[in-house]
């Protein structure tokens, strides 16, 4: 790119914006992506920007019309990019890892495709093309440096994303990610630690452990109570104030892991348990190593231990062969387990899995049929769940933007121990995200919690210094801030969109 093409660029500096779709993975990777550009001079392009110069698509490819969205995006750029000499794409992530050249050869204005094990190559693939004036396709089959290692751009400041591991050691026949992602590799404890302290030493009141199938963590290391210690380890950290972690897989999820949970007081009392089918024939086809009564009987325990947790789920309605009694178990299973939130999934086909090819392909309207009474029965045990909070004393971590309606309601927003939602009546002295308030809980709808009389507490933390010490900094330089070591970002609440791929 010509120094006349920079020129198009505010204030002379290249802009960039990164898409990012799917699981927490995927936006784990972003902030990594993000902190890669801006490392590399790059800054964020303004909200609202028509345009940036460089627009980075962060790809999954779990869902079924996941192709159909990229290449409509792209499609929308392509007259942009026309239009403005030395503008770049790029595209990444798991449909980038699958597709690969049919990427440029169905959209051949994006000028770089990378995959999931090669992120940090991002600056120099966009440089190459840049100067070699032709599309740059680099997939690596075996990761390359464990993402830890990059520079990252969190966006926040009191809570955030620690990878523990990388990749699935898991055949699910529905899910293409462990063939996206590869085998699972651990961090050694001792990094995942420092990182954290880093992190705290910082203003960061708040992790979230993450890993595709986070309580296998030992498997590469051989250690099988490696994840159970990890977790202790985390309560012995000053001013860590609050540990969760996503997403575990019922076959792994032992005992020591339970006993850890409710004994170390910074793990908090929440849990995302995916089921993705109650019936033992259908976990049979889709590979899970698990059944209904051994689910449920993780549950039970669970709640044994840990009498307030707050369990969430995965589940996919419609798998090839699903009858109308195998879905009748998993209504059943919703019904014992209680989940106070259900990611619901209609099976979506993907090419190069197993259950693709599977016999028994189950009608779009029988699945549309099947969900919704999957939905309205999640819905109302959410509602009844929910309900039991009324009357309640609890400290909630004010959230930043997650209160769609607080300009208008007079609001704030923040998250509970267990990570419910709750709004709460904004009080007189201020209130920071990553600060700690008292409320009680006066009303209960599905999906949220509602404190409506006046605040009781309000601790201001280290969080919210860090939260307003980073926002002043941000307002003098829009290009955002690189806080020394690399960083995570702030986790989206669990449960998340997809919180899955729906594969763990």
């Amino acid at each position: 790119m010509s120094s006349i093409d920079r020129s198009q660029s505010v204030g002379g500096t290249r802009t960039y914006e990164v898409r990012t779709y799917g699981c927490q993975m995927n936006v784990h990777d972003s902030e990594r992506l993000a902190g890669l550009l801006e490392d590399a001079g790059y800054v964020r392009a303004p909200e609202g920007a028509d345009a940036a110069d460089v627009v980075v698509f962060n790809t999954c490819a779990v869902r079924e019309n996941a192709d159909n969205k990229l290449y409509g995006n792209l499609g929308h750029l392509a007259p942009k990019k026309a239009a403005r000499p030395g503008m770049q794409i790029a595209v990444g992530g798991c449909l980038a890892q699958k597709d690969r050249d049919t990427i440029v050869k169905k959209a051949p204005w994006v000028d770089v495709v990378f995959g999931t094990h090669n992120i940090g190559k991002l600056p120099v693939l966009l440089e190459r093309a840049r100067v070699q004036e032709e599309a740059q396709v680099e997939i690596a089959e075996y990761l390359e440096a464990f993402p830890s290692t990059l520079p990252t751009r969190r966006e926040s400041a009191y809570a955030a994303w620690v990878s523990i591991s990388v990749g699935c050691n898991n055949t699910c026949t529905f899910c293409i990610v462990p063939a996206l992602r590869g085998k699972e590799k651990d961090r050694r404890p001792g990094d995942i630690l420092a990182e954290i302290e880093a992190l705290v030493a910082e203003g960061v009141s708040e992790v979230t452990l993450l890993g595709q199938n986070v309580n296998a963590y030992g498997s590469d290391i051989g250690d099988r109570e490696a994840f159970s210690k990890l977790l202790r380890a985390c309560g012995k950290i000053d001013g860590l104030e609050r540990v969760r972690f996503t997403s575990p897989h019922p076959r792994d999820f032992t005992d020591d892991v339970i006993a850890a949970m409710a004994e170390t007081p910074n793990v908090m009392p929440q849990l995302h348990m995916p089921l993705q089918s109650g019936s033992d024939p259908v976990l049979k086809a889709m590979r899970r190593s698990y059944r209904q009564e051994r689910f449920l009987g993780i549950i039970e325990k669970v709640r044994a231990a840990i009498p307030h947790a707050a369990i969430s789920t995965d589940i996919i309605v419609g798998f090839p062969g699903e009858t109308e009694e195998d879905f009748e178990q998993t209504l059943h299973v919703v019904r014992e387990a209680r989940f106070a939130q259900a990611f619901t999934f209609q099976y979506s086909k993907r090419p190069g899995t197993p259950a693709a090819e599977m016999d028994g392909q189950i009608p779009k309207k029988v699945v549309q049929e099947r969900y919704e009474r999957l939905v309205a029965l999640q819905e109302e045990i959410s509602w009844e769940e929910n309900k039991k909070q009324v009357g309640r004393t609890l400290e909630l971590m004010v959230a930043e933007g997650e209160g769609r309606k607080d300009d208008t309601t007079h609001r704030l927003s923040g998250r509970a121990p267990d990570n419910r939602l709750v709004h709460f009546t904004k009080p007189d002295q201020e209130v920071r995200p990553g600060d700690v308030v008292t409320v009680e809980i006066t009303y209960a709808a599905p999906h949220h919690l509602l404190a409506e009389g006046p605040v009781l507490d309000v601790r201001r933390t280290r969080a919210g210094d860090a939260w307003e010490k980073r926002n002043a900094a941000e307002q003098a330089k829009p290009a955002g801030v690189m806080l020394g070591l690399p960083k995570i970002g702030a986790p989206e609440p669990l449960p998340v969109a997809a919180s899955g791929c729906g594969c763990d």
